[in-house]
């Protein structure tokens, strides 16, 4: 008799703490989340695409040097990104998905892309201005165009290759059992992904640091050099790559130092946070507006004219 009570109440424990974990998965995205949200997409969404507008507009009179091959594919990956703001804004206005699990994955998956290649990009634009400064364009004649070409269309050809093979066989594997939620594959990162997570939220921590200082360290020199005018060519350079390097800062380093903890701490509460962390990468398509400032020195203007 003791025997059958003792087994009735370890069932009982057992399934109420199933449920109960059962529960906690599916637990939706509150609704001040998708208010959260949807104002930051929209933000993005707009901006983003008169961002790019007005970029592309200035482009097309710039010539095409290494630098602006970069620019370019930083352009495409932002493009791509903006088709899939839309269903991100449809789902937190809906707070529904409608529109099935595979398509889920790869709207989530792209904004991870998204963000990766706008940091490779930053890093090549800033790496490739670093070493004009530092070693004089002269140095740098064999990194042709065909060059920048080249290493643009392997890094394309890499992304569309294993980015499906990815989000088809590894990527959401374990998301919300309700098939009416996205975004929410927190579940799917298991032991050997977390070590994966850890090293490049790292790396990007730290060479995201080590160039902004780099850069801003460059811009000093420039600044004493020119006695604090700052219509020079090689200045203006320079200042729009810092502006990349903050951009790096501001938008990427704070989500992956939350990633770093939630990670280690995956729940429902910490996963909707890293999704509003991860939302504010996305205000690095607004680095375009950074092109369109530009400024006359005229005390150097004076300074020509009292010379001549």
């Amino acid at each position: 008799m003791n025997c059958t009570v003792a087994q009735n109440t370890l069932s009982a424990a057992i399934n109420s703490t199933d449920n109960s974990t059962a529960q906690s998965s599916n637990i939706k995205l509150p609704p001040e989340y998708h208010m959260i949200l949807l104002g930051i997409y929209s933000v993005v969404l707009v901006s983003g695409t008169i961002s790019l507008s007005l970029m592309m507009h200035i482009l097309k009179s710039s010539s095409t040097s290494s630098t602006s091959i970069a620019v370019l594919n930083l352009i495409f990956a932002h493009f791509i990104f903006l088709i899939t703001v839309p269903f991100r804004i449809y789902y937190h206005v809906a707070q529904k998905w409608h529109l099935g699990k595979g398509l889920c994955k790869v709207i989530s998956g792209m904004i991870h892309i998204h963000m990766y290649m706008s940091f490779i990009f930053y890093v090549i634009i800033l790496i490739t201005r670093l070493m004009t400064f530092y070693h004089k364009a002269g140095q740098l004649a064999s990194f042709q165009r065909i060059h920048a070409l080249v290493v643009s269309a392997l890094v394309w050809v890499v992304v569309l290759i294993m980015v499906p093979c990815i989000i088809h066989f590894s990527y959401g594997q374990k998301s919300s059992a309700d098939a009416y939620e996205c975004f929410h594959f927190g579940l799917s990162i298991h032991s050997g992904a977390k070590v994966f997570n850890y090293i490049i939220s790292t790396l990007i921590i730290v060479v995201a640091t080590v160039l902004t200082a780099l850069q801003a360290s460059a811009l000093r020199v420039l600044y004493r050099k020119h006695q604090g005018c700052t219509s020079q060519q090689d200045f203006g350079a320079q200042q729009k790559s810092l502006c990349f390097a903050l951009i790096m800062v501001v938008c990427f380093i704070p989500y992956h130092m939350f990633r770093l903890y939630y990670v280690a701490n995956i729940n429902n509460e910490n996963e909707n946070i890293n999704e509003v962390f991860l939302s504010l990468t996305t205000f690095n398509c607004l680095d375009m507006l950074t092109f369109l400032g530009r400024r006359t020195c005229y005390t150097c203007f004076l300074r020509n004219l009292v010379c001549e």
